[in-house]
């Protein structure tokens, strides 16, 4: 059996000119990254955007999924497979998609780009360095920490309490030892000693102002108002009054603008963006949403993680924020999840075991509540696997059915879009439905409101405890005027609750908040929940130990 990157390395890929063209785009609003990969011109940017605000923009397709575990749940090889087969079916569909942390790649998870028969290319580009995205977020957030540890070198004209700096330094691997630092050692002329920590990359500020950004003026803005720390006399402080936004904005002037390549199939596919959705808002960029739906009648994007993270910030924080209304919601869901969410072991899910997908099924049966609750119509995507028995996918189609959800095989991995073709035609008479969308809780309430209706609604938790520290903080945000700012939930992917070892549907339980931190710049409050750390560790046996080049630069062992 092939790997997923050797199926891509077997692929003959399209010219990106030409898969522009499919889209509506010709070769002159492309800036070229070789012969697979461009980015969109500032021009045709503009233009896709005013058209996607107009009632010609397509229909907007969400697959999220149920709580993820060990055994994989495929939901982005269900979202290419899907934009795949509705293409086959002559609907003109596009997909889109966030690009890769080399974080993941390197530690627990892999790549990033699909699997098998369904797969966004060239692969190995996109998993590594891509078109430098990242790694210009990375330069410009760093740059934002050295000017502000200049500026309290150099005089400190604004007054900041060092103690008070809450910007952090990022980097985009997976790297335990730097959550906890000490900048400024050395003597007068190596800065103010300070504790402070790096974060990771994608879950950096900057990535979640530069997905949420539609213009560089937007960015400057965003930029300008992020608070980075206080002055003695505790007043908050904002980046701009560094008078340095001009000089953060030309490091991401290219990282603002979109990303296009295509899938195994040549469907045209936008890949932008890359924040974490178990602590950032964990979606593509508005931008590649904008553009798709521009040039796409269908298009189907993702969420991070499982419904309860990725797909309520994409509804609570990016649709609300920019007018989207899905007109569908895809639930991937797997057997092999279900076993474990049932307590099956890793080691044990070959063994047919119903009473365990029952059990586990709990977990779907609220996910798919949780998105009923924003007026989305659900269709349960199971994503198939060679030791999923008759008799367990025949239980999974009832329990579905019970809860009011179709469910449709899906097999996508191994066939591509044929796989897909039945997901593809329900999908399609959703989205010819009328949509109730609503975002969950109203921004008038008070940020701890919103904190309890995310808790209690969607994690099913009886109560929330707040430490004095978030509560006082809270507090602080909303006599400074940042009360109507959404939520973004910072918490374990690997359960409904705060508790990473908590599978099936936990209810009734105390959720702790231990902290919270203010996004000025990007627009969300980012609330700390349980142990959730924003610089990930590597595995005992990282992913990197299966990764290599050849003399020849063909890349092996990436997933």
């Amino acid at each position: 059996m092939l790997s997923d990157i050797e199926i891509a390395q077997q692929n003959k890929m399209e010219p990106i000119a030409d898969v522009a063209r499919a889209a509506g785009l010709s070769e002159s609003k492309l800036d070229l990254y070789g012969t697979y990969k461009a980015k969109l011109t500032f021009k045709a940017l503009r233009a896709l955007q005013a058209k996607a605000c107009s009632s010609a923009r397509g229909k907007l397709i969400l697959v999220t999924a149920m709580t993820p575990t060990a055994a994989g749940e495929g939901k982005s090889t269900v979202t290419i497979a899907l934009g795949d087969a509705l293409r086959s079916m002559g609907k003109n569909a596009v997909v889109a998609l966030r690009e890769p942390s080399l974080g993941p790649c390197f530690g627990i998870k892999g790549g990033a780009c699909g699997g098998g028969y369904a797969q966004v290319v060239p692969m190995e580009d996109i998993n590594l360095h891509f078109t430098g995205d990242i790694h210009a977020i990375t330069a410009a957030n760093n740059l934002m920490a050295a000017l502000i540890d200049n500026h309290i070198q150099q005089g400190n004209e604004l007054g900041i309490d060092p103690r008070t700096v809450t910007w952090k330094r990022c980097v985009d691997l997976n790297d335990r030892a730097l959550r906890s630092v000490i900048v400024g050692l050395g003597g007068r002329i190596d800065g103010v000693p300070r504790e402070t920590h790096f974060q990771i990359s994608v879950a950096s500020e900057i990535m979640a102002i530069v997905c949420l950004s539609k213009t560089i003026g937007e960015l400057k803005e965003r930029i300008s108002r992020i608070t980075v720390g206080e002055t003695y006399s505790k007043r908050p402080v904002a980046f701009g009054e560094l008078h340095c936004t001009g000089a953060i904005a030309c490091l991401l002037k290219d990282a603002i603008r979109p990303n296009l390549v295509q899938t195994l199939e040549h469907t045209p596919a936008f890949v932008h963006g890359g924040p974490f959705a178990n602590i950032a808002h964990g979606c593509n960029s508005i931008n590649a949403t904008l553009c798709a739906l521009a040039t796409g009648d269908y298009v189907v994007t993702e969420a991070g993680f499982a419904a309860d993270l990725g797909a309520e910030k994409f509804l609570d924080i990016k649709c609300r924020m920019n007018g989207l209304s899905p007109a569908a919601a895809v639930l991937v869901v797997t057997v092999r999840a279900l076993k474990m969410h049932g307590g099956v072991a890793k080691s044990d899910l070959r063994i047919e075991n119903l009473s365990a997908v029952e059990e586990g099924f709990a977990n779907v049966r609220v996910h798919v509540e949780n998105l009923r609750k924003f007026g989305l119509s659900v269709v349960v995507a199971i994503n198939v696997f060679e030791s999923d028995t008759d008799q367990e996918l025949l239980l999974v189609k009832k329990l579905s059915e019970s809860c009011g959800a179709p469910l449709v095989r899906c097999e996508g991995w191994g066939r591509g879009g044929a796989g897909a073709t039945e997901l593809a035609h329900e999908v399609a008479a959703i989205c010819e439905r009328p949509s109730s969308f609503s975002p969950l809780y109203p921004l008038d309430i008070p940020l701890a409101k919103k904190i309890e209706v995310l808790a209690t609604e969607i994690y099913r938790a009886g109560s929330v405890s707040f430490e004095s520290r978030a509560l006082k903080k809270l507090s602080e945000y909303e006599s400074q005027g940042y009360g109507s700012l959404p939520v973004c939930m910072a918490k374990t992917q690997n359960s409904l609750s705060h508790d990473k070892t908590v599978l099936g549907a936990p209810s009734g339980y105390v959720f702790p908040v231990r902290d919270v931190q203010l996004y000025s710049g990007a627009g969300f409050v980012v609330a700390f929940a349980g142990d959730i750390v924003d610089m990930p560790g590597l595995p005992k046996v990282p992913s990197a130990l299966n990764i290599d080049v050849s003399d020849d630069g063909i890349v092996s062992g990436l997933f």
